[in-house]
Parts: C-alpha cells; structure tokens; sequence
C-alpha cells in the first residue's frame, strides 16, 4: 500500500535545496530500484549517466537554460536508450546486427529506458525527495550526446533531476478515466471529455501553464517534429 499511496501522490518539482546534497545511500537505493524495473527478454537496453559533475550540469542548462534545476538539483541523471551493449555482444559471437533494418529494436530499448526511469522517480518520492523528468535533453541531442561522450547506438531519452524541494506542489488532475481506459479493443469516445479536462486544468490553474491543455498540444504538434532527433537516429546508425 505504501508503494500504491507514493504513486498516487506523484507531484512533478522544479525547485529544489542547493544546499542539500543525496547522500550516496540514497543515491544508491534509487540507482537500485530503477535497476530493478522490467525489461524485455532481461535486456536491460538501457543505460544511466550519473552528472554531479558542475561543469557538466552547467553546459546542459546553457543548452536548456528553461530547466535550471539541472543544475539547482542534487544530481542529475541521464537516461539512454542502450543499443550499444547488445552490438559488442553480436561483436562477440560474431554475427550480424542489422538493427538500421527496422525500428522494433529501438523502440524496445526506449522502453526499457523509460521503465527504469519510472522506476528511479518512485523510489526517489519513496524516500521524501522530489524530481522532475527533463526530456528536452533531446532538443540539442547532439550537443547532448557530445558532452556525454555517448557512442554510436546510444540515444538519450530523457534527464531526471533529483533533490529535497522547496516549495510545495499539489497532485495536478488526469485526464478523465474514460479518455484513458479501454477494456478488451479501443473505444473512441466524445471530444467532451477532453474539453471537461481543460476546464479541470483551467480550475487547477498552474501558474506555468499559460494555454489551456488541449490548445497547448494542438500547437505543438501543428510543428513539425524535432528534426534533430531523426538527424541523430541516422547519424548514429539507428537507421539507413
């Protein structure tokens, strides 16, 4: 029930302590429990990049200068997508890899990579901390993974900034059960609902948000998606 009470507790947090350092037990605890998160076949396609470096940190924010808290924070990790491990063992056992032949294998290790990092913000809000998932990392990926010194089938998925926060969040709503939940095939539903959940988010009233959640994403996905990303997928022979 414990586990149960955190999960529906989560609160995502942008300012944290300075002064207040992880300690390496509790930093240990969450690299433990996100090591334990499910993946497929045991794969483990993932990595994870640990930054308490300060120099480093402060790159990242002059690549993402609207997350300061990459800094701010206690630490800051970085989630990949780890296709590099399996292509030394195919090295190995000296077989083909064709993984540029298709996307399945990509979107297996982002899995994996995003269960983990699900995995890491439980157990971090488990221990009374706070955090924030920072997947504009991707907006200069390339920067990104030149700074990390990522190699070749190595993608970076998303950044978790940890830390003790200071100021007090509330749980923000979701959207409405029926939205989200089907049971046994797709079912569609009413546009109402979405429009019931903007009215919801326009009473929650987040002091960030400046449209209402429906419009937010129509503007968004009217842009045509981060090139970058599908430059770097091809770069590092993810694809052809």
């Amino acid at each position: 029930m414990e586990a149960l009470e955190v999960m529906k507790k989560h609160r995502t947090y942008r300012n944290f302590d300075e002064n207040y350092q992880l300690s390496d037990g509790e930093l240990k605890k969450i690299l433990q429990a996100s090591r334990q998160a499910p993946s497929w076949m045991n794969g483990q396609m993932y990595s994870i990049i640990v930054i308490k470096d300060r120099e480093i940190r402060e790159k990242l924010v002059s690549l993402n200068p609207g997350n300061p808290h990459m800094l701010h924070s206690s630490v800051f990790l970085v989630f990949v997508a780890d296709l590099r491990r399996t292509q030394k063992i195919a090295e190995h056992y000296g077989v083909d890899y064709p993984i540029s032949e298709g996307t399945d294998p990509l979107i297996t290790a982002v899995t994996d990579a995003a269960l983990a990092l699900e995995n890491a913000v439980i157990a971090t809000e488990a221990l009374g901390l706070g955090s924030v998932v920072v997947g504009s990392i991707r907006k200069d990926i390339v920067e990104v993974s030149k700074l990390l010194n990522l190699p070749e089938q190595v993608l970076p998925i998303a950044g978790l900034s940890i830390g003790k926060p200071t100021v007090e969040m509330r749980v923000k709503p979701r959207l409405p059960e029926m939205a989200v939940i089907h049971y046994d095939t797709y079912q569609d539903y009413d546009y109402q609902l979405i429009a019931d959940y903007d009215d919801t988010m326009e009473k929650f009233a987040e002091a960030r948000e400046t449209k209402i959640w429906s419009k937010k994403f129509a503007d968004y996905f009217s842009n045509r998606p981060n090139q970058e990303v599908d430059k770097f997928l091809k770069m590092n022979k993810f694809f052809k």
